[in-house]
């Protein structure tokens, strides 16, 4: 176990593992929620920056930057820590040590952006018309209240999205409706300042998919 830290913990695998610890942090942030947002949204992408377009350049378009980012970390930090391994067991000066570290650094984001391409063409052809999920597609959907209340400040609910899959999001109201865990209400807007949405109590006959008599 010590020689795995060792190696961990070592040039060129820390530069990976610092980053590694964070992707794990957000995903399970995600998975319990705390987030409150929709990791396959496109909209959520425009707020880093160039970081799209820079995906984009080197042939990750159409794969969210947080799952893109993710898998070339991990297939980075695994590919440098096998490599550093290697490199334990073999009686190298110092100098030497480090100049192989920095060719095992170069392997390692070779391999990170070539597993990334890979993903990135299966996302791509599993995902008809190429489009990620926007949040604008929840709008005129009906949601399922998961926190004791909804305010002018606070809360959550989950939707279904179109493909089955749900996602739990921030809502807000602005009337003063009895919105408590387990209520429905329908989307109405989307704040891209806020992230979140606007809702207001469900009534079946606001509902833009119910069937037409």
């Amino acid at each position: 176990m010590s020689d795995f830290f060792t190696a961990a913990l070592g040039f060129p695998t820390a530069l990976f593992s610092f980053a590694l610890i964070v992707v794990v942090g957000y995903w399970c942030l995600v998975v319990l929620g705390v987030l409150g947002i929709d990791t396959l949204d496109a909209d959520a992408d425009s707020d880093v920056g160039g970081l799209t377009e820079a995906m984009s350049a080197i042939g990750l378009r159409g794969v969210p930057v947080t799952v893109s980012l993710s898998v070339m970390i991990a297939v980075a930090w695994f590919a440098s820590l096998s490599g550093s391994a290697l490199l334990d067991g073999v009686d190298l000066s110092d100098p030497m040590t480090i100049a192989l570290g920095v060719v095992v650094l170069a392997l390692a984001v070779v391999c990170a952006w070539a597993a990334a391409s890979f993903f990135a063409l299966l996302w791509r052809r599993f995902l008809p018309g190429g489009r990620e999920p926007s949040r604008h597609d929840f709008v005129g959907r009906v949601c399922v209240v998961r926190t004791g209340r909804v305010g002018t400040d606070f809360g959550q609910a989950e939707v279904t999205a179109a493909d089955g899959s749900t996602a739990l999001i921030q809502v807000r109201q602005t009337g003063e409706e009895a919105l408590t865990s387990g209520s429905t209400a329908l989307i109405v807007d989307h704040d891209p300042d806020g992230s979140f949405f606007w809702v207001t109590a469900y009534h079946a006959e606001l509902d833009p998919n119910r069937p037409t008599p």
